[in-house]
């Protein structure tokens, strides 16, 4: 459990908080097996004797002033009453502390609930595959699941499930693969006329993985695109005439998702949907009216204008989404279209279940396998419940993240799935009138987070059973961490202990919901927001006296601040990223949707790489020379005529063309830059696309587009390399504008 806050030390008060300019906040990774320090929790497995605050429900820590029949807690300096097996607990010898007297941070097993037998489970997999596509889609889809076939654990299950105008169904338990279809009504009002339940078994829809696998494999190869004949007898049923595809997705995934419900809690209690789409649903309740489905892919005509995206256009999705939580269902939604398929109604499947969200511009480029293969390896919780507590005097004022708020308590949150990467972020502020005083109590946060894990136990059964198949079980944890700050009274403090990655994290968010109204109004106050900071912190310095100095003496570089010196450039990549571009007809409308939901799932050191790539210099394959402050063709220097751009979902190895032709390309896999290349492919949670450029040989736009310090702020690359700097001389004509 990571928790980065924006400021090591919490300003004494609101007045200093505000003429900061900087703002207040912490970025959570709640299953992340350590601390942001590298530091695991202590474990143990009494979690249901963790004593609680009878006033916040806030639990028992090392921060705790501890008294032989009570405790007072940190959080609300409650006295509370220690039971006489809680006292004789901590009045043990010191080598044998429960975790909770050891560690600030633990892990903690809880008992099961209904007994021995509610924990037996097993994971269930189903694959809803579009086939109202190409062949070339198809063969994608197959190859990303046997992929994941690898990644699943032997015993898991697994069901196919494809659509277009009907549903097919598929039982790979016998000597043949077997597909029984069912026929979506064109008028359907969001049901079919036979429940899937009653056209194949539940049993017969789920195969184990380690026993049918390679009928699995063989009912994969059988998936072929719709047929021209049956696209023209549907065609006129449907909205998209120019391309008669019938996708009946909403029904479909409805249908399933009713299926999944009547077993959940007794075969499974979370099944992963792996949704694979080509394009808009078109067919059916849950259709969406895309520019395409009237022959017309212009998509700018999108955005509203008043530079608003156009907002979700059914609520059926929300509701979907809905159902799904409650059935125990994840969805994990794979695009793989450049056609405009309305990403922003279809993204709450993913956000609100816990799922992810992809999408692949083709087929030829895509990273499916790897990145289905990746997400299903690692270990993931679901079933999650999330709340910080914070001491009287401060209190959370936003929430950021994908889950879906707890209808009754405030500031719980409800995570349906969530692996080590998901990050949620919190904004701070004083409570009315409060403060942190010198002589009082340090301000304390604690993290509460309780999930479920899967554990697989190997086969158990009699190996001479042909029946027998892998046994999991489930263990319901308790995370805690509590984390006492120091504050200080002092603006300097505040700045050089300020960490920019979070402090970007936090306006990334805010831009994100803002620009769902308007992006340019998104942009306008980023844009303000920098200016008027830059205005506080020259206050602070008293850098600038308005009284004899001009405008040109308005320090918009942080000169005394190193640490504040990166968020100038991190405001500026993130004004001209893809996500805040208006009509930009090379940006597709998708895309950006796709960049919210990223952005917003991420830990703030990825939200940095995303936004701001990093350059590296080699002299040779295996000499790193420099990592590069500036992202700008005046590094671009022939003295090292290697670089690596490492964009987070993008990672560059670009050849300058004057590079020495005995240098070889691309480069060897056992030198330093191909190490580091696999490495940094190896820690994300996605696969980067990895493109080699030969500079005299190559198109480098790929490469270029990512110098965005020769960018104007509508993103267009500039013949200079002035874009930065020029943005930061109107920056400081704001600040003039605005006064110091």
């Amino acid at each position: 459990m990571a928790a980065r806050p924006s400021l090591a030390y919490f300003p004494s008060d609101a007045a200093l908080l505000d003429s900061s300019g900087l703002p207040w906040g912490v970025a959570v990774t709640p299953f992340s097996p350590v601390d942001e320090r590298g530091s695991a929790p202590a474990t143990g497995e009494e979690g249901h004797l963790i004593p609680r605050c009878s006033s916040c429900f806030g639990y028992f820590s090392t921060h705790c002033s501890l008294h032989r029949w009570s405790w007072t807690c940190p959080i609300c300096s409650e006295d509370n009453d220690l039971s006489a097996d809680a006292a004789a607990r901590y009045a043990r010898d010191g080598s044998h502390d429960p975790p909770e007297l050891r560690s600030a941070f633990v892990d903690l097993l809880l008992p099961d609930e209904e007994g021995d037998a509610a924990a037996v489970t097993t994971p269930v997999y189903v694959a809803a595959v579009d086939l109202s596509s190409s062949e070339e889609f198809l063969e994608l889809v197959k190859s990303a699941l046997l992929a994941a076939l690898e990644a699943l654990s032997p015993g898991s299950l697994f069901g196919i499930l494809t659509y277009s105008s009907k549903i097919g169904l598929y039982d790979v338990q016998g000597p043949i693969p077997i597909v029984k279809n069912v026929f979506i009504p064109p008028d359907s009002d969001g049901t079919i006329l036979v429940d899937l339940k009653d056209v194949m078994p539940f049993h017969s829809f789920l195969a184990p993985v380690d026993t049918c696998k390679d009928s699995i494999a063989q009912a994969l190869e059988t998936l072929k695109p719709v047929s021209s004949w049956e696209m023209a007898a549907t065609a006129s049923q449907v909205q998209d005439h120019a391309s008669h595809h019938t996708r009946g997705f909403g029904v479909a995934l409805d249908a399933l998702v009713n299926y999944l419900s009547v077993e959940y809690e007794t075969t499974f209690e979370l099944a992963r949907i792996f949704v694979f789409l080509s394009g808009p649903p078109n067919y059916g309740p849950g259709q969406l009216d895309t520019p395409g489905s009237h022959g017309d892919h212009n998509t700018s005509k999108v955005v509203d204008s008043d530079h608003t995206q156009l907002p979700e256009q059914t609520i059926f999705y929300k509701n979907l989404a809905a159902s799904a939580v409650q059935a125990g269902v994840c969805v994990d939604l794979f695009a793989i279209t450049n056609e405009y398929t309305d990403l922003n109604s279809l993204k709450v499947l993913s956000v609100e279940s816990g799922g992810s969200l992809f999408l692949y511009s083709n087929t030829d480029e895509s990273t499916l396998p790897q990145d289905i293969y990746k997400m299903l390896s690692r270990p993931y919780a679901f079933g999650c419940v999330l709340r910080l507590r914070t001491s009287s005097e401060f209190k959370i004022a936003d929430s950021y993240g994908h889950f879906f708020p707890d209808p009754q308590y405030m500031h719980v949150q409800h995570i349906n799935c969530c692996d080590s990467f998901a990050s949620y972020t919190y904004e701070f502020e004083f409570e009315k009138g409060s403060q942190f005083l010198r002589k009082s109590r340090p301000p304390i946060l604690q993290i509460a987070f309780k999930y479920t894990t899967i554990v697989h136990h190997g086969d158990t059964s009699d190996v001479s059973n042909s029946g027998s198949r892998s046994k999991f079980s489930l263990q319901r944890r308790l995370r805690v961490r509590t984390i006492q700050y120091n504050t200080t009274a002092n603006i300097w403090d505040l700045y050089d202990f300020v960490d920019p990655d979070v402090v970007l994290t936090i306006l990334v968010h805010q831009v994100i919901l803002a620009s769902l109204n308007d992006v340019v109004e998104a942009r306008l106050w980023l844009h303000d927001w920098l200016a008027i900071f830059i205005a506080q912190y020259n206050k602070a310095y008293k850098s600038v006296r308005p009284a004899d100095t001009g405008v040109s003496d308005i320090d918009v570089d942080f000169s005394n601040c190193s640490q504040l010196q990166p968020l100038a450039r991190l405001v500026f990549a993130f004004l001209v990223s893809p996500l805040l571009q208006v009509q930009d007809q090379h940006i597709h409308p998708d895309y950006q949707t796709y960049l919210q939901c990223l952005f917003s799932a991420l830990e703030p050191a990825s939200v940095r790489q995303a936004i701001c790539p990093t350059l590296t210099s080699y002299s040779s394959p295996d000499t790193e020379a420099e990592v590069h402050q500036s992202l700008s063709r005046s590094v671009i220097t022939s003295e090292r005529p290697i670089f690596l751009l490492d964009a987070y979902t993008d990672l560059l190895v670009y050849y300058l063309p004057t590079a020495s032709t005995s240098i070889p390309f691309p480069p060897p896999r056992d030198c330093l830059l191909r190490s580091t290349v696999d490495k940094l492919k190896q820690e994300r949670n996605l696969t980067p696309r990895l493109v080699f450029i030969r500079g005299a040989h190559d198109d480098t736009t790929t490469f270029e587009k990512y110098l965005l310090e020769d960018r104007a702020l509508d993103g267009t690359l500039l013949a200079g390399t002035t874009g930065f700097r020029s943005f930061l001389e109107d920056v400081r004509s704001r600040v003039a504008e605005f006064g110091i």
